[in-house]
């Protein structure tokens, strides 16, 4: 496989967890064991479209355990004999060499996965965010130089980026050094949110300068916490922001 491979680096690690769940698209080539005609071919991939079953493969980091992903859309893009070649957005955790493996089931013919390229993961795409190692090679040279930090923006970009597919929620500068000291958020905290939280997904915690301060698990949906004076909304799960960053604002023995 090829393409897009976002890269953490020091504390930013702690951020894998909710890129790793984010959305894919991928460009597929996917060799059929038999002819089949390009009408059958575009009717069986649109019916993977939507919430499918899948098993991992053999060769696979995770339990080989029956689950569901979601399959946004489907592209046929062309056809040349028995190489199919199309567009896929998925759940994050899909594999797509099962995929193929299962679209040559539905055929009645076999298929697999020929080649994989990754165009999208969360939101850093091909066309736009992704350097080459050779690039990285030479801006670290050119910035080993000139020491202008600059430079490394060309090919580091700030946490932040990667959650930007993440359901967020403001949080008062009060509650910031607390978050950071594991307390949970609490409805006082909250000074606004976005749509999509829903219970017990993950989201993240910000400041109002947008800047990341935890991952959190939702204990609302967004309707919910907008409703809610008092209680927990999110239970905090990884601290992003350095304690101390903001100022202390909670007293000893309250978490």
């Amino acid at each position: 496989m090829t393409g897009v491979l976002p890269i953490t680096l020091e504390e930013s690690r702690k951020i894998v967890q909710a890129l790793l769940y984010s959305g894919k698209e991928y460009v597929c080539l996917m060799k059929l064991h038999a002819d089949s005609s390009e009408k059958k071919v575009r009717d069986v991939l649109a019916e993977f479209e939507n919430e499918i079953y899948q098993r991992p493969p053999l060769r696979a980091s995770v339990k080989r355990q029956l689950r569901t992903r979601r399959i946004y859309y489907i592209d046929f893009l062309e056809m040349d004999g028995r190489n199919v070649l199309f567009k896929v957005g998925c759940e994050g955790g899909t594999y797509i060499r099962k995929l193929c493996y299962d679209i040559g089931e539905v055929l009645g013919i076999g298929a697999h996965m020929q080649e994989l390229r990754r165009i999208r993961a969360g939101p850093f795409r091909e066309n736009g965010d992704m350097v080459t190692l050779h690039d990285v090679a030479y801006w670290f040279m050119e910035w080993q130089q000139q020491r202008d930090e600059k430079i490394l923006r060309k090919f580091i970009l700030p946490m932040e980026k990667a959650l930007a597919f993440v359901p967020k929620i403001y949080i008062r500068d009060s509650a910031v050094d607390a978050v950071c000291h594991g307390a949970n958020l609490t409805a006082p905290g909250v000074l606004s949110l976005e749509t999509g939280i829903e219970k017990d997904s993950l989201m993240a915690l910000f400041t109002l300068k947008r800047e990341a301060v935890a991952l959190a698990e939702a204990l609302a949906s967004t309707e919910e916490i907008l409703s809610m004076d008092h209680g927990i909304v999110a239970k905090t799960k990884r601290v992003l922001m350095p304690r101390g960053t903001y100022p202390k604002c909670w007293k000893s023995g309250e978490i």
